[in-house]
């Protein structure tokens, strides 16, 4: 999971600019959708790939949010890097898959390479496997989202956002990713993968971490 935004206007004004470095789609679409109607354009930031991956070895989404924000900060001198880390965490399964969320398939299945990504089918079909196991009453977990924000190798400010639902055991929508398509969110009466971009920003918690953080910024700039 690797997303880092990096602000270069000094002030919130229309047409502000975040260059997004991030492996997955889904989530760029999420930021996107969250930026929709602030006047901030999201980007890709170029290169990306080119630059070595952040090992996340960190036991929590914090930890990890501050390693990846720090590293890559390093390759941006001073610019401030904002880098996220997040997941699903289910109180019945003690938490899982929490910070393990991209590569829990992988994870439970042994294989070695556990700062490797599973693909979405292959985590929701495990999930579903356990929670199957599970009474209906049991399957509720709140999806977790931690964003840090670093400059040339320290972290200056960490945001978190968490939403709260149940989590269904047969897939819903096409228009999410990683396990939105089992997570239901009653107020609505849908999953988060039956939500537009923008819509689930309003209630994400990408979208609440990413408003405080751009609350801040615009703090940072008065």
């Amino acid at each position: 999971m690797h997303l880092y935004l990096v602000y270069h206007d000094k002030h919130m004004v229309p047409k502000t600019r975040i260059f997004v470095a991030t492996s997955n789609p889904g989530k760029l679409r999420d930021f996107r959708g969250a930026a929709a109607n602030l006047g901030v354009v999201i980007e890709a930031l170029p290169g990306f790939h080119t630059v070595p991956v952040a090992v996340e070895d960190g036991h929590t989404f914090e930890q990890n949010a501050r390693i990846k924000a720090e590293h890559y900060s390093r390759f941006l001198p001073g610019e401030l890097v904002v880098a996220e880390d997040s997941g699903l965490a289910v109180a019945a399964l003690n938490g899982a898959p929490g910070v393990h969320s991209a590569r829990y398939a992988a994870l439970l299945q042994g294989d070695a390479d556990t700062h490797k990504n599973s693909d979405d089918e292959e985590n929701n079909r495990v999930l579903i496997e356990q929670l199957e196991e599970l009474a209906p009453e049991q399957r509720h977990g709140k999806f977790v989202c931690v964003i840090a924000g670093a400059k040339d190798g320290t972290t200056i400010q960490t945001f978190t956002g968490e939403v709260a639902g149940d989590l269904l055991t047969i897939p819903r929508g096409s228009q999410g990713f990683g396990y939105d398509p089992l997570f239901y969110y009653p107020d609505l009466g849908r999953t988060f993968a039956e939500l537009s971009p923008e819509q689930k920003a309003n209630y994400s918690h990408r979208g609440k971490a990413f408003l405080k953080f751009l609350e801040w910024y615009v703090s940072q700039m008065v």
